[in-house]
């Protein structure tokens, strides 16, 4: 009788991770508190808060189109604090004008994976000036890290997977589900972690 594959541990020093190797790992995502924000009133409220942080874990979410021509704009902006998941639903809103002065902000640092094409509908929406803004990608492919997606650098880094299956899901539905939630919280959630840890690492090397 054969023996039962063991599970593939990450290699610390390995730069590049195959989609069948993440499937392997344990699932992350995020158990914390998770701030549902549907009203300028309630946004107001959280951005004199997350005001008060350096480092923010950044995301946005956009109702998918899957016809030619067909275009929507952003619906949920995603914050991650090193306590909580603030979630923004603009599609209510119609505006996220509350948030300018973090989106603005050159002390806090907003960090995500392929954050210009986030920042670039917000801005086709309101323009603002967008300081603070940085690419996860840029500083790991700087250590060697081959992978630029989110879920990839996950693995390799945090030794996780996270699930991508809320991924397609319509963002601008009235109510949001749990499954929805939680993914939302979490891309944001691990883009802080992966940055933290990226920047770790960096530290380390000089």
């Amino acid at each position: 009788m054969l023996p039962e594959p063991e599970t593939p541990k990450p290699d610390p020093e390995k730069r590049r991770i195959l989609k069948a190797e993440i499937n392997e790992l344990p699932l992350l995502a995020w158990e914390g508190p998770v701030n549902l924000l549907e009203t300028l009133e309630e946004m107001e409220h959280a951005v004199k808060d997350i005001l008060q942080e350096s480092v923010l874990g950044f995301d946005t979410e956009t109702r998918p189109s899957f016809k030619r021509g067909e275009y929507y704009p952003p619906a949920l902006i995603q914050l991650a604090t090193s306590e909580s998941v603030y979630l923004f639903r603009i599609s209510k809103t119609k505006t996220f004008a509350p948030l300018v002065p973090i989106l603005e902000s050159s002390k806090i640092i907003k960090c995500g994976v392929g954050i210009r094409d986030d920042v670039r509908e917000l801005r086709k929406w309101k323009d603002f000036d967008a300081d603070g803004f940085f690419e996860i990608g840029e500083l790991t492919a700087k250590l060697g890290y081959e992978n630029r997606g989110l879920r990839a650098l996950a693995a390799l880094l945090l030794n996780g997977r996270i699930s991508k299956a809320a991924q397609v899901s319509n963002w601008a539905r009235d109510q949001l589900d749990s499954k929805q939630i939680k993914y939302a919280a979490t891309d944001a959630w691990i883009s802080r972690e992966i940055y933290l840890r990226a920047t770790q690492e960096s530290e380390h090397r000089h």
